[in-house]
């Protein structure tokens, strides 16, 4: 799941409540973009065994598990079975080239119709007809990047060409209530986001109801260094299915009992931190941005060596 991680400044207990050029806690920097999102569109892409890919049954069993577990390590839904009804579909065939096999991968909607389909890597005709269990994890691993950058592709396509779709109007969010903070963080923290969001085109709904994502902060807190309080604030962005699509994480240690009252200003700024991370969230997942490139998500600064406990 991508995260957007930010560390910021340890502010002295007077000047929390404090506005103007005075320092403040959970102001600073944006974060980073961890370089993965979750891959729209289909809700569960089957991979059946392919029938015409100069494979045995056993040895299409072999490879439809192969790429469906590739797939699932790019964080697509997909699984290995015969197709459902409202399953996209990954069809797999191949043909003979010299001395060589090469596969071809074909997406397909829930009517069966293709969206697009990309080659895999040649591999040798004699290690494909065997069904090499390592050979197929290899040439599953090679081409499910690539396949999971062809459903992007296809996502963003329908949505261009959707006028309903959230490509072409301002994402409709809902934002409940933050959960386990101090104080009237709870509320505060809401609030602030309800009011940041619009700033950066979004339509914020007062009910989940109709909504395209849901953006729910938590907070833990936990002893830290030097009689501080250290607060971790999560915001978990889901589409309108409940499926996660990102975060933005926020980390800072404050003054113990800073924050078991009024939030104030503290709230504001988290909010205005927070929000370009959520909206650079919603703006890939509804293709008005170009996704991130394939690969692992990018590495989190280390938390320390006490992860916080819930309060």
């Amino acid at each position: 799941m991508p995260t957007v991680f930010t560390r910021l400044l340890l502010l002295p207990p007077l000047l929390l409540a404090a506005c103007g050029d005075l320092p403040q806690p959970f102001a600073g920097q944006p974060g980073l973009v961890a370089a993965r999102l979750a891959r729209p569109p289909p809700a569960r892409l089957a991979v059946p065994p392919p029938t015409a890919a100069l494979l045995s049954d056993s040895a299409g069993d072999t490879l439809s598990g192969a790429v469906a577990d590739a797939l699932v390590a790019q964080e697509v839904p997909a699984v290995a079975h015969e197709i459902r009804p409202g399953d996209w579909q990954l069809a797999i065939t191949a043909e003979l080239a010299g001395g060589a096999v090469i596969p071809t991968y074909t997406v397909k909607d829930e009517r069966g119709r293709p969206q697009g389909s990309m080659t895999g890597v040649p591999v040798p005709a004699v290690s494909w007809a065997n069904g090499d269990p390592d050979l197929m994890k290899q040439a599953a691993a090679a081409v499910a990047p690539k396949i999971a950058d062809l459903l992007v592709s296809i996502d963003a396509s329908r949505k261009r060409n959707d006028p309903q779709s959230v490509y072409n109007r301002p994402a409709r969010v809902a934002v409940p209530d933050v959960t386990g903070a101090p104080g009237d963080g709870n509320q505060s923290l809401a609030l602030q986001m309800r009011r940041h969001l619009p700033k950066l085109g979004d339509v914020v709904l007062e009910t989940p109801f109709g909504a395209d994502f849901t953006v729910a902060g938590h907070v833990r807190t936990a002893p830290g260094a030097g009689g501080t309080t250290r607060v971790e604030i999560q915001w978990l962005i889901e589409d309108a299915a409940g499926h996660d699509l990102g975060r933005v994480v926020q980390i800072n240690e404050v003054p113990a009992g800073s924050l078991g009252s009024y939030w104030g200003d503290i709230a504001m700024v988290v909010a205005e931190q927070a929000a370009g991370g959520v909206q650079d969230v919603i703006l890939r997942q509804s293709g008005k941005r170009p996704p991130a490139a394939s690969g692992a998500a990018a590495p989190l600064p280390e938390a320390g060596p006490n992860p916080p406990a819930e309060k």
